[in-house]
């Protein structure tokens, strides 16, 4: 037996060692960004693009094929932030892109 405290879980209704708890905890509150094959994306990955895009405010076309490089999580599942030659702030749907 550990000297490790237990604590009362009051949403499972059960005893456990408290950093268990705490990982249960920390793991709720992560967001799971997935592309649109199921694969799981994580920051600083490279994706391409599935679909062409038209970016609004840019005046641009962004490409089927087109490499994304570096992404960043923004807390939404859906949504990835990253950068590209000539357009700033470009916020990308998870549903567009494939990891590579």
């Amino acid at each position: 037996m550990s000297d490790e405290d237990y604590v009362f879980d009051e949403d499972s209704g059960e005893w456990m060692p408290a950093s268990e708890l705490a990982a249960r905890r920390a793991a709720e509150g992560k967001v799971e960004v997935r592309d649109a094959v199921g694969n799981l994306l994580a920051d600083g990955d490279q994706v391409t693009l599935i679909k062409d895009l038209d970016v609004k405010g840019a005046g641009q076309t962004l490409k089927r094929g087109t490499l994304i490089k570096s992404i960043r999580l923004t807390g939404d599942a859906q949504e990835i932030d990253c950068r590209f030659d000539g357009i700033k702030g470009l916020v990308l749907r998870a549903e567009f892109v494939r990891k590579r």
